[in-house]
């Protein structure tokens, strides 16, 4: 009886695999010629044996095309009327005066938009936000084949709302509390913030736990660590951007505006005068492209910083700004300071009978280094994204923006960037603030207050300055 109950279980394991047009076979499962048995659908199957034979890997590249077909792809049309104006150019000439017509436009709206402020600069990160974790959903909707559970792409959208709340709760409820000028704005969220994040987490995960049907678990987990994967690249990025913004729009305003400079001169140069292939997975960038980029991204670097460092608007923190407007301290990033000339340049100065000294702002150091990061790595963030669209044979994140494709596509690299400035300030720049300090020492009890203030004294006077 025991040596019958194995046979009977290798016998239920075979199935039926065709060997030929006009005869088939048993046979044992093996690593090629396995499929599910289950219906947890044939994207399953697509995951499994990526390392197989030639053949095999052509079909599973059809099938993944067939599935990611629902994905908008762009096709540069501008609409009838424009599209019959620009029909006699070349294929090559027609996707140029498209992607410069748009990205005039993009410029523009961006510009404009920065003239506002921070509060309409927050508004439209996350707008970007919104629209690029859609866009990254959506394809993970049509590869796991999950339209047809609404209920489960409404947790998506849940976990991203729950995520931002983790992420901004704190620092918004401060910054609206200075813009509405009002003390203890919202106090419950802030001082329960976390135990409220973690709440509305653990709702998110047991209705996942409760959406779950059988013959779709593969699918469904999948796309769980889909979202998740999404929401670690797209809001914790998004977050120090806005971190970013916080410390004076020219954070915010010089990376961004660097990463620009570099696509379009990379694509200049590479239109004009690109002939080395720069990598495989980006086949239309060359190196031409990419060291011309990097050359006038940090040209550009520079004479953005000479044009801003002067301006409150641009270099104040944002909550001291809001504060007092008209009498906001420049930070010291942004004060002209003397540096001595290293021999042998001095020796020219002595020639002139003039200190061997020349007086810059740090600002300026700090872009040089901003400028060779958006145009060296943060290309990878381009990279990155071609990889990922080339992985589900796509060639665009959506059709937004007719001529460059959806908002992901432009705005890989800034994820990238923003994440090294935020890196960049925690690092070089930032120091305490005074009134955060302050707040939190209010925040404690009456007697633990008193052992600050004694405290503090006590070091005061010891080091001389009471």
């Amino acid at each position: 009886m025991s040596d019958q109950a194995p046979a009977e279980n290798a016998e239920v394991r075979q199935r039926r695999v065709p060997d030929s047009p006009d005869s088939e076979r048993l046979q044992a499962p093996g690593r090629n010629d396995v499929r599910p048995t289950s219906d947890e659908s044939d994207m399953d199957a697509i995951l499994q044996d990526e390392d197989s034979d030639a053949g095999s890997k052509g079909n599973k590249g059809a099938e993944m095309e067939r599935l990611t077909k629902s994905i908008p792809q762009d096709k540069g049309s501008l609409g009838e009327f424009a599209d019959s104006l620009l029909e006699s150019l070349p294929p090559r000439w027609r996707n140029w005066v498209v992607r410069g017509l748009f990205s005039i436009i993009m410029i523009s709206t961006f510009t404009f938009i920065v003239s506002r402020g921070a509060t309409w600069l927050m508004f439209l990160v996350f707008a970007i936000q919104f629209k690029c974790f859609q866009e990254i959903i959506s394809i993970g909707l049509a590869v796991y084949r999950l339209y047809d559970f609404p209920w489960f792409r409404a947790l998506s959208w849940y976990f991203l709302l729950t995520s931002n709340y983790f992420f901004f709760g704190e620092s918004l409820i401060d910054y609206w509390g200075i813009v509405l000028k009002k003390d203890n704005f919202l106090h419950f969220l802030v001082a329960y913030h976390r135990l409220v994040s973690f709440a509305l987490y653990c709702i998110g995960f047991v209705s996942f736990v409760l959406s779950l049907r059988k013959g779709y678990y593969m699918r469904q987990f999948s796309l769980f660590a889909w979202t998740h994967l999404t929401l670690l690249l797209i809001v914790s990025q998004s977050f120090f951007i806005i971190q970013n913004i916080f410390q004076g729009l020219i954070w915010f305003l010089a990376p961004v505006a660097m990463i620009i400079c570099c696509d379009v001169m990379s694509y200049m140069f590479g239109f004009f005068w690109g002939k080395t292939p720069l990598i495989k997975l980006s086949p239309k960038k060359t190196w031409e492209g990419f060291i011309g980029g990097a050359f006038s991204t940090v040209i550009f670097g520079i004479l953005l910083s000479l044009a801003l460092y002067n301006r409150p608007f641009f270099v104040c923190p944002v909550q001291h700004y809001q504060t007092d407007s008209s009498n906001c301290t420049i930070p010291l990033s942004f004060q002209l300071q003397d540096y001595p000339v290293p021999r042998p340049f001095s020796f020219v100065f002595k020639i002139l009978r003039k200190e061997p000294v020349i007086q810059l702002f740090p600002f300026i150091f700090h872009s040089i280094a901003l400028s060779l990061f958006a145009s060296i790595l943060g290309p990878f963030g381009g990279f990155f994204a071609s990889g990922f669209k080339r992985a589900f044979k796509i060639k665009d994140f959506g059709d937004v923006i007719p001529g460059h494709g959806g908002l992901m596509d432009r705005f890989d690299c800034q994820l990238l960037m923003g994440t090294f400035v935020m890196v960049y300030i925690h690092s070089f720049i930032r120091v305490p603030d005074a009134s955060k300090l302050l707040t939190q020492i209010m925040s404690l009890e009456p007697q633990d207050q008193l052992n600050v203030f004694q405290l503090l004294q006590t070091e005061l006077n010891r080091n001389g300055l009471l």
